[in-house]
């Protein structure tokens, strides 16, 4: 049985994508930066059915936190990095206090690659290792500055640029592990009515969840270092950087 790690999975997203991979017969750690609130999540998963489930508390913006979190997985083939805050808005290139985006950088950004370097080495050890980092279409360079967008005058000085380095660093993953049976990519879920947003997106957490779960299946000749996307051209195309 396949192993799949999620962090920021005790709602929205991340929950549902939980609950896709428990269907797909994967075990699952659901990671959560409370563990109270990720026993509450596994509760509801359980009463669905679902066994094959464990949570992990795990804050992406401490280190110690995923120390202590590695610690708790023997073996792993998924890593979902999923966890994410938007910060105070909203966000001026002028105006926002540098604080607000050096908090939003720590678990967008940051708090990625700490995670993943800390769960590499499990990773290493699967047969068919896969990393799907969740990204926005708002960390696109390309479509944010491009008037015709239809996202352009949706700005962020903290979200979007943690996206951006976020796509940045999975390239140069990507390219490092090329040569193995890693499968690297970034996976934007789409604008999503959720928690994140007040409910305002138009999308549902089903479909942005099968997105995330689409990458984090494939098989050998699947892609590495891609951008996909469920807001830009037609569902999960390939999103420009």
């Amino acid at each position: 049985m396949k192993k799949v790690l999620i962090t920021g999975a005790n709602r929205s997203i991340g929950f549902e994508t939980a609950r896709q991979l428990l269907q797909k017969g994967y075990f699952v750690y659901l990671g959560a930066r409370d563990l109270a609130k990720g026993k509450e999540a596994i509760a509801k998963l359980k009463a669905e059915g679902f066994t094959n489930i464990e949570p992990i508390e795990i804050d992406v913006a401490n280190t110690s936190s995923i120390e202590t979190a590695s610690k708790q997985v023997d073996s792993l083939d998924v890593l979902i990095n999923n966890a994410g805050i938007l910060g105070n808005i909203p966000q001026t290139a002028i105006d926002t206090p540098i604080d607000t985006i050096r908090e939003v950088f720590d678990t967008n950004f940051f708090g990625v690659i700490n995670v993943t370097q800390a769960f590499i080495g499990l990773l290493k050890k699967s047969d068919e290792p896969r990393i799907v980092n969740v990204t926005s279409g708002l960390g696109s360079l390309t479509l944010h500055s491009d008037p015709n967008s239809k996202f352009y005058h949706i700005k962020s000085a903290a979200y979007g640029p943690s996206k951006t380095a976020l796509n940045a660093y999975t390239i140069v993953l990507a390219y490092e592990l090329k040569d193995t049976a890693f499968k690297v990519n970034v996976v934007d879920p789409g604008y999503t009515a959720t928690d994140f947003n007040h409910h305002s997106g138009p999308g549902s957490v089903e479909d942005a969840a099968a997105i995330i779960v689409k990458y984090a299946t494939v098989g050998t000749d699947g892609p590495n270092g891609k951008y996909f996307s469920n807001d830009f051209g037609g569902e999960g195309d390939e999103c420009p950087w």
